[in-house]
Order: structure tokens, then C-alpha cells, then sequence
């Protein structure tokens, strides 16, 4: 499958403090610090603090998030994702 056939991703980030996203199929997890969403283009990992959701539109995949941004990463696997946290989390009990 090809850009084209699975849709549009785009990522649009104003002052560190609104995020927002096209081409998301489906938020996995999200707190005021992470969110863990599935993208047209993968898997999408933000970061940050005091982190909610503005705006949600699952018809057209569009997500706003506000708060203070601090990263963004695309992850392979949810699977690597989880593992790497359980590793962090049992180092720092």
C-alpha cells in the first residue's frame, strides 16, 4: 500500500502548546503526560505535561492536543513501546 491509498499525515505544532494531527486512525492510550496514537504513518508517541485533548474527530482522524509539548517519536510496535516502559519502570522502583 502505497501514501496515497492509506491517507494523509500531517502534524501541525503552535508555541509547544497546540498540537495538531491528520491521518490518525486510533488513539491506543493517552494521560496528561503521553498520548499513544496509530497513524496513517504508524505509531505516534507525545509527550508532555499537562496534556488533553481538544478537539477529536474519528470520521476524518483529526486530533488537537494542548498542553506543554515535549516530544514526538514514531515507534515500530505498540509491543516495543510497552516493553521499553516495563524496562524503565522496573529500574526506577
Amino acid at each position: 500500500m502505497d501514501k496515497n491509498e492509506m491517507g494523509s499525515h500531517e502534524i501541525n505544532i503552535k508555541d509547544r502548546g497546540l498540537l495538531r494531527l491528520t491521518g490518525v486512525n486510533k488513539i491506543e492510550s493517552f494521560d496528561d503526560e503521553e498520548f499513544l496514537m496509530e497513524t496513517v504513518m504508524g505509531f505516534l508517541v507525545v509527550k508532555g505535561e499537562n496534556l488533553e485533548i481538544v478537539k477529536l474527530d474519528t470520521k476524518d482522524g483529526i486530533v488537537s492536543i494542548k498542553g506543554s509539548i515535549i516530544s514526538l517519536s514514531y515507534i515500530d510496535e505498540i509491543k516495543k513501546h510497552n516493553k521499553e516502559n516495563n524496562m524503565f519502570g522496573k529500574l526506577f522502583r
